[in-house]
């Protein structure tokens, strides 16, 4: 008789992700997703080891959604053997955020209840998040609070997060808040109606701790339809099988673990390890003829391209390059030996100087008051008092060891409210308190929360054509600087490409030489963004559209700058010919 299969889904952020991802990532996530499955009346999930409990009374609430997965025909004895049997694998200390959590586990039981495998944008969400230049740079913080969780049975406090975070703090505080939830032993339902499966005794010796801890990107399956689902989602797969009485697969599990920490590729190459003992893996190594372990099998488009027994790790390394090389061939330039070009830094060209502030707060409040009309959300008193009393003191303690905490809310309405009353002559010192503002991470972080008609940024870009000398060269200093922030970089390119290159194109054939200096700048530090994310990507860490490829704008670029160059004679700023 057959039984329903269930997925209950659960935010671990509680809605803070939705709100501050694009923020701390710069790619939009709705959720960090929690999943468990119902079946046979009961809720089963993964954190300190595989839990049981009424369904909706788990310690995470009531769920986001449901997700109906059919219905299944293995009966509920038959199941309860398959959880006791994988119970040795889905331990508290092998739970990691990213490689090893719930939804491994939700997937493995979907695998053998149904066939069918958790929604992709659970699945894909570790792979969405690291291929983000934040949470590539979070992946050894992770890793470290879960290292010192497998070794002391304790959550370590998050280490220092890394520096080019909008906000470290509540990057921080987040990520904590997150782990915990997800490895509670905590519930809100009474402890007679949860049963935490214990952890068996050792039957063999036991396994070096860096295998225990799977701080490692390591696909674990334990019945055929996991694995096929791994080998449908990667290109290219390396099959790691093993049991837990076999020594000579502890003594080459180290190799395979560093080969999966320095060549998995998010969505394209994935490490899997299958144990004979544990589930209905034996049918996993039935299907390929696995007879002894260790045995690696590699694919390449799902197709089996070789097939290695025993303990050598040379080979192995040498075979799961070769399998790379045939999955991603080098791109034919990456053969050519370029010093000259390798040697160009792709840091973005900053404008840093600062200027007198108390001036630059002067001349605005002095066209603020010669305004003969005002409209906006901010009236004239307020915009000085924000002016005086918010943005320039913050601006004055640039550097500082405790720099004001306060609301950055406040500059978009006096930002909009200038640009309405004041004419573009007027604005360029509103244009250079930006270009300071935006060498602060904490204003960039916030920045990048302001899209479309709410960024002040786009507000100033908008009054920039045919504006005049001294507001066309403050807006394009003060993108130039924007986009040293890759947060605000990617957003830009998204949304106002065209605006940007109009503005570029006319200020590199410009009069004045000091112009088409910073338009010649804004242009490098576009194009250097590109050409990193182009990098990124031949690696493996960026996705395709990511890179905002556009033939369009580089033949525009293109002709511009030759344009340019061609017109351009030897000038004090540069020093050189073009």
């Amino acid at each position: 008789m057959s039984a329903p299969v269930k997925v209950h889904v659960y935010d671990l952020s509680k809605g803070l992700a939705g709100q501050l991802s694009l923020q701390l990532t710069g790619k939009q996530i709705d959720g960090v997703w929690h999943t468990s499955v119902i079946a046979f009346g009961k809720e089963i999930f993964y954190g300190p080891g595989i839990c049981e409990t009424e369904p909706g009374r788990s310690h995470h609430g009531s769920p986001l959604r449901i997700i109906d997965m059919g219905e299944t025909a293995i009966d509920e004895q038959t199941f309860a053997e398959y959880l006791s049997q994988i119970k040795e694998h889905y331990t508290a200390d092998k739970y990691h955020l990213l490689d090893f959590n719930c939804n491994s586990f939700t997937n493995d039981c979907l695998g053998f209840l149904t066939g069918g495998s958790l929604p992709s944008y659970i699945k894909d969400l570790p792979s969405d998040f690291l291929s983000t230049p934040f949470g590539a740079a979070l992946r050894p913080t992770i890793d470290a609070m879960f290292r010192g969780r497998a070794a002391t049975g304790v959550l370590t406090p998050p280490p220092d997060i890394p520096n080019d975070s909008p906000n470290p703090a509540l990057a921080s505080s987040l990520l904590q808040a997150v782990a915990a939830s997800a490895t509670s032993n905590s519930s809100g339902a009474p402890s007679s109606s949860r049963n935490y499966l214990p952890t068996p005794a050792p039957t063999s010796p036991p396994t070096p701790v860096q295998s225990n801890s799977l701080t490692t990107p390591v696909h674990i399956a334990t019945n055929p339809s996991s694995f096929h689902n791994v080998l449908h989602t990667h290109r290219a797969v390396v099959a790691f099988f093993t049991s837990a009485t076999c020594g000579p697969c502890r003594m080459i599990e180290p190799v395979f673990e560093d080969l999966a920490r320095s060549k998995s590729r998010a969505s394209d190459v994935a490490f899997v390890k299958i144990d004979l003992s544990v589930g209905m893996s034996n049918a996993v190594g039935g299907e390929y003829g696995v007879r002894v372990t260790p045995t690696f099998i590699l694919f390449l488009d799902g197709n089996k391209t070789h097939e290695m027994k025993g303990v050598n790790a040379p080979e192995l390394r040498t075979q799961v390059d070769l399998l790379l090389y045939q999955a991603f061939p080098p791109h034919p330039h990456t053969t050519l030996s370029l010093p000259a070009i390798e040697a160009i830094t792709l840091n973005a060209i900053l404008f840093s100087q600062v200027l007198n502030l108390d001036t630059v707060l002067a001349k605005v409040t002095g066209f603020v008051d010669a305004a003969p009309s005002w409209s906006g959300s901010a009236t004239k008193e307020a915009t000085k008092q924000i002016l005086a009393k918010n943005i320039i003191p913050y601006l004055k303690a640039r550097g500082s060891s405790s720099p004001p905490n306060i609301s950055f809310d406040p500059w978009k309405d006096v930002t909009t409210s200038l640009a309405t009353n004041l004419s573009a002559g007027e604005l360029f010192p509103v244009a250079d308190i930006w270009r300071i503002a935006l060498l602060e991470p904490a204003v960039c972080g916030w920045s990048a929360t302001k899209l479309g008609p709410e960024s002040p940024i786009l507000i100033l870009l908008s009054k920039a054509e045919g504006a005049p000398r001294n507001y066309t060269l403050t807006v394009l200093k003060m993108i130039s600087n924007a986009f040293a922030n890759n947060v605000i970089a990617r957003e830009l390119l998204l949304s106002s490409r065209s605006s940007i290159t109009t503005l570029i194109v006319a200020s590199l054939l410009h009069d004045d030489a000091t112009v088409r200096l910073a338009a010649a700048s804004l242009a490098f530090n576009m194009a250097a963004h590109l050409q990193r994310l182009r990098v990124e990507k031949v690696r493996g860490n960026v996705k395709e559209d990511d890179v905002g490829e556009n033939e369009d704008w580089d033949v525009e670029m293109t002709s511009a700058l030759l344009e340019a160059i061609e017109r351009e004679k030897v000038n004090e700023e540069i020093g050189t010919p073009w």
